[in-house]
């Protein structure tokens, strides 16, 4: 039977309380009334089709990448949910990181995929070892998925060992899909975007983490055009129409990034600290 609840995400609503909370990003929300907008501006309808086109070019911008890549998502676990639901079928061999940030362990269950997993050590600082993916893909492999920086340990994997990891999931026929919603966290010297290695990587990221207006919902999937157009016919299931509202305020807020990144970087803590899984 498909797993259809997340244990981790009931925990994190209904028993994360404490006075430090690792349970979450550790960034304070980012107040309304600080953010440059006119309220006059906001419209409760817009554009209804295949992504707001406003929001997709300041995706596409901060990311340095061309607009028919982006696709919009509620947020980086629905952006997570399209991009395995639109690359693998039931019974696909998905290969994930251990430890793994829950609710992506769970979506690859739910879409009944053969999940195995590759270690991270603590005796290697949790980086990931090549030679380990290597050793645990087989040519059934079909999707290889990470966080960077890594959720629960926060480290950052250079461009080098995901270089290789694509060619690993090349090797076999398989993507690498990597979320990447806690990669700004890198304040100074921040990675560009692990889509750039190549046509092998999809990435997720959002809004939600890093700079305090998880409200808004602003996810996103990197992809080749054609699986993103891919993805945008399969949240037709998901979500008709996007809320108007937090696609005009998600402009907003990328036409005054540095604002809210630097806000949040005077209070951020540190990746929230799933329950390893």
């Amino acid at each position: 039977m498909r797993h259809k609840h997340s244990d981790y995400m009931y925990w994190s609503k209904t028993q994360s309380r404490a006075r430090f909370n690792l349970a979450t990003s550790g960034v304070a929300p980012f107040p309304f009334r600080e953010l440059p907008i006119d309220l006059k501006e906001l419209e409760i309808n817009g554009d209804d089709s295949y992504g707001y086109p406003p929001l997709q070019q300041a995706i596409a911008t901060h990311h340095r990448i061309e607009p028919d890549c982006v696709v919009e998502s509620a947020g980086t676990s629905m952006a997570n949910h399209l991009a395995m639901a639109a690359i693998i079928e039931p019974g696909d061999e998905v290969l994930i990181e251990h430890p793994a940030y829950g609710p992506i362990l769970d979506t690859a269950q739910y879409l009944q995929a053969n999940v195995k997993r590759f270690r991270r050590v603590e005796e290697n600082g949790w980086a990931i070892d090549p030679e380990e993916v290597s050793r645990s893909i087989t040519p059934q492999t079909r999707l290889i998925v990470i966080t960077n920086l890594h959720n629960p340990t926060s480290v950052l994997t250079p461009d080098s060992v995901l270089r290789e990891i694509g060619d690993i999931a090349r090797s076999a026929g398989a993507l690498v899909l990597v979320d990447e919603v806690y990669l700004d966290a890198v304040y100074d010297d921040t990675p560009r975007t692990s889509f750039c290695l190549g046509p092998d990587f999809v990435v997720t990221s959002s809004l939600t983490k890093i700079y305090g207006v998880s409200g808004l919902r602003c996810g996103w999937i990197l992809a080749q055009p054609d699986l993103a157009w891919k993805m945008r016919r399969l949240n037709d299931l998901y979500s008709a129409t996007p809320v108007h509202p937090g696609e005009l305020l998600s402009v907003v807020a990328f036409q005054h990034l540095d604002l809210l990144r630097e806000r949040g970087a005077g209070g951020a803590g540190r990746a929230d600290l799933c329950r390893p899984v």
